[in-house]
C-alpha cells in the first residue's frame, strides 16, 4: 500500500498558503502561516491539533469552500486561485464529499431525499437518484431509514446517512470535519470504519480533521497543526 500511494499522482497540493480575515483593516487576524501540504491519491491523511490552530479554515481552503489569502493551491490539476467561481462548484459537487460533525442535513426530509440531494444538483434523473441513493444508504448500513426524517434518527444514523450522501456523486476525495465529534465511542467506531472501507476497497482519498490523536493514529499519515503552522508529519498504523 505504502508503494502505490508513493507512485500515485498528487491530488491536493498547498504551498506558501497564508490565510488571513479582515485585511486591510485595524483587527487583520492571521489565521494559517504558510503552510505547505500534499496528499497523493489513494491516502487517508488526518490533519490534528487543538482548538485553534487553523484545522477548520484549512479544511475550508482544502475544500475550496474559501480561497486563501496567499500561496499556491492545485486541487486534482485545477489551479484554484485562477479557477472561476463556477468552477469551483462543480469541484465541490464532483470531486469532494464532505461529511461534517453536525451532519448539514437538511430537517423534515427522509434520509433518502437528503442523500439524493447532490444528484439533482448534477443533473440526475429521479429513477437514477433513488437506485444510487437507496444503494449507498444500503452501503452504511442505513437500508431501514429511507424514509425517516433526520429528528427520527440517532447521531450515529444522522452520520451514516451523511456519509452516504457524500458518496452521492462517487468523489475522489472525501474531507471529514470531527466526524466523530458528537458521538459515543461505540458509534465512532462504527463511521471510522466505514471510512476505512471507502478507502480500501473503494480507493478513496480521504482528509480526517480531527482532535482526537487515538483517531488519528488509524490513518496513515499525520500532519500537526499548531498555531496555523504544520509543525510535525509522521507515519499513522493505517495503510
Amino acid at each position: 500500500m505504502t508503494k502505490s500511494v508513493t507512485k500515485s499522482k498528487t491530488v491536493i497540493d498547498l504551498k506558501g498558503i497564508i490565510k488571513r480575515f479582515y485585511v486591510g483593516m485595524p483587527n487583520e487576524l492571521e489565521i494559517l502561516h504558510g503552510i505547505d501540504l500534499q496528499v497523493h491519491e489513494g491516502e487517508f491523511v488526518s490533519i490534528v491539533g487543538a482548538s485553534g490552530s487553523g484545522k477548520t479554515t484549512m479544511m475550508n481552503i482544502i475544500g475550496v469552500l474559501d480561497r486563501p489569502t496567499e500561496g499556491n493551491y492545485t486541487l486534482d490539476g485545477v489551479d484554484v486561485a485562477r479557477a472561476k467561481d463556477r468552477e469551483l462548484s462543480l469541484i465541490r459537487n464532483q470531486k469532494i464529499g464532505f461529511v461534517f460533525q453536525t451532519y448539514n442535513l437538511i430537517g423534515r426530509t427522509s434520509a433518502l431525499k437528503n442523500v439524493e440531494l447532490p444528484m439533482l444538483y448534477a443533473g440526475l434523473g429521479k429513477r437514477e437518484r433513488s437506485e444510487r441513493g437507496k444503494e449507498l444508504l444500503e452501503m452504511v448500513g442505513m437500508e431501514s431509514r429511507f424514509d425517516h426524517n433526520p429528528d427520527e434518527l440517532s447521531g450515529g444514523q444522522k452520520q451514516r446517512v451523511a456519509i452516504a450522501r457524500a458518496m452521492a456523486n462517487d468523489p475522489s476525495i472525501i474531507l471529514a470535519d470531527e466526524p466523530t465529534g458528537a458521538l459515543d465511542s461505540r458509534t465512532g467506531r462504527m463511521i471510522m470504519d466505514i471510512f476505512h472501507r471507502l478507502n480500501q476497497e473503494q480507493k478513496k482519498t480521504i482528509v480526517l480533521i480531527t482532535h482526537s490523536q487515538e483517531l488519528a493514529e488509524e490513518t496513515g499519515r499525520i500532519v500537526t497543526l499548531k498555531d496555523g503552522e504544520v509543525v510535525e508529519e509522521r507515519r499513522g498504523n493505517g495503510c
